[in-house]
């Protein structure tokens, strides 16, 4: 006789099924798991044993071998070993067979017999009310499952002895609860930040229409503290927005306690951090910080001192909203709609921009153009506002803080935004949620210029050498900028501000 049971494996943000068979024959005595597990799963032949010993059931002296269906699909992580250990107690009488065949099974176990907490719980659960099934899981991701429907049935054990008497009878489990994690602390405010006036300006753009910003300017004059005041004007994440980051991220194992927010992710990682840690990898294929930034934020603190393979594999997410991790055995599609924030000093001492600073390496015009040639021009060219961040005197410091804080620039950036949703779901592109994700023949049609805005693109294009993704950029920007004015046409001073936050990408490689 064979026990069947569900599961699911991972493949990015999908969760497909597993069948867990178990047959226990007579023959040598030997515990075998089969089906192209990893060494997690081979581990569960004595993280389940253990279990059963603990919860007062010893493994009959038979042959008991366990097959992980499809076979010829990898299967990794520890949340087999519940739907292993529960096809055996069917298998042996423990728990009726017929109760685990409309459940969706996964988690991991401790030595005692108790369930503990596994990733990827979220998207189990969605496959599972897909397939009409129910979905048995451990009980502190069963906030996180709730998630998944209303109607869907949800059990959250802490133990097997606990789901054994659930199925007995004998004990009945409440359904857990969707949780929401608690919103920390107040956020940074913009009211921190003394002048940088053209800086905030800039960051309210960035805002309001998801566009890629990079501050230049000396050490200690802001650009941190500027980059970690946008989550406070961001608007909250909308629903789809929600499900998708928390996929993301329970497959990563981030949610903690099962609870989601709609707060927009921040993600900093530090400049030493691997390709693989940007942009996702590894021996698991594990989402990287640009998917984990997905809907949110990626902010990338000193840019140029981060290795240039590193930064350049950012290009295409960049473009595609979308990263491939292939492997010669998988291939693996990661979410990774992010917005790109970057700081850097304008040399590597920070003070070649300082009035009456020379630079006894180099003239400084070659100097600042050495160091900001570790950023590859492709790059450059992705990023869509180039600011230039000032130090600030100590007398501006001194004033009182401003009147204006990131409540009333949030309502700015929220009321654009919801012009931009408007938009784009009027065109049936209900995907688009702001300016820079449109695509290029959508913008050119929604931010068509007038005569003077033309001709004026046209003259800045040959000043500044814009390529074509430039140009398109350029266009969406002026579209952001008439949005935050709250006007259907894009004027030649809406275009004339884009332009302003455009390099010339080619100056500093010939200047080096």
């Amino acid at each position: 006789m064979v026990v069947r049971v569900a599961t699911v494996a991972f493949e990015g943000i999908e969760a497909r099924p597993v069948d867990v068979q178990v047959q226990i024959a007579n023959g040598n005595v030997v515990f075998t798991v089969v089906g192209l597990g990893d060494k997690a799963v081979a581990e569960s032949r004595e993280r389940v044993r253990a279990a059963l010993n603990a919860s007062g059931l010893a493994l009959p002296a038979k042959r008991i071998t366990v097959n992980l269906a499809p076979a010829d699909l990898p299967k990794e992580g520890s949340h087999y070993d519940l739907p292993i250990a529960l096809g055996i107690m069917a298998a042996i009488g423990a728990v009726p067979a017929d109760a685990l065949q409309n459940y969706t099974i996964l988690g991991e176990l401790a030595l005692d017999g108790t369930v503990t907490a596994v990733a990827g719980v979220l998207p189990a659960a969605i496959a599972a009310n897909a397939r009409g099934h129910g979905l048995i899981c451990p009980h502190d991701c069963g906030p996180e499952a709730a998630w998944a429907s209303q109607d869907l049935d949800v059990l959250a054990p802490l133990s097997l002895i606990q789901l054994a008497n659930h199925f007995k009878g004998t004990q009945v489990m409440a359904r857990p609860r969707p949780a929401v994690r608690a919103q920390p602390g107040a956020q940074p405010d913009l009211r921190d930040i003394k002048g940088q006036e053209s800086a905030k300006r800039t960051l309210e753009i960035a805002a309001a229409g998801g566009h890629n910003l990079l501050f230049n300017g000396p050490p200690g004059a802001g650009k941190s503290m500027l980059a970690a005041r946008l989550p406070s004007i961001l608007p909250p994440l909308g629903p789809s927005e929600l499900l998708e980051v928390s996929l993301v991220h329970s497959v990563a194992g981030d949610l903690a306690g099962g609870a989601l927010t709609d707060r927009r992710p921040f993600r900093a990682p530090h400049h030493s951090a691997s390709a693989a840690a940007l942009v996702g990898g590894g021996t698991r294929a594990r989402p990287g910080e640009i998917s984990l930034a997905h809907h949110g934020v990626l902010f990338l603190d000193e840019l140029p001192e981060f290795q240039p393979q590193v930064l350049d594999s950012l290009r295409q997410p960049l473009e595609t909203g979308e990263v491939a991790i292939a492997r010669a055995n998988h291939r693996i599609v990661y979410p990774a709609r992010f917005q790109l924030v970057a700081a850097m000093n304008p040399c590597r001492c920070g003070h070649a921009l300082d009035p009456g600073f020379a630079c006894n390496r180099a003239p400084n015009a070659r100097y600042i153009a050495q160091y900001q040639a570790r950023l590859s021009g492709p790059l450059l060219d992705r990023i869509d506002l180039h600011v230039e961040v000032p130090a600030v005197a100590a007398a501006d410091l001194m004033l009182p803080a401003p009147a204006e804080g990131s409540k009333e620039v949030c309502a700015r950036v929220t009321a654009a935004r919801n012009i931009q949703v408007a938009r784009y779901a009027a065109l049936g592109l209900p995907g688009v949620l702001t300016n820079a994700a449109a695509p290029s023949h959508v913008i050119e049609a929604v931010a068509e210029p007038d005569a003077s805005g033309l001709a004026l693109v046209r003259e800045a294009s040959e000043r500044l050498h814009l390529s074509a993704r430039g140009f398109h950029r350029v266009l969406k920007l002026a579209r952001t900028i008439a949005d935050l004015d709250g006007l259907e046409k894009v004027t030649s001073l809406h275009l004339a501000e884009a332009l302003s936050y455009r390099i010339d990408t080619t100056r500093q490689l010939r200047a080096a």
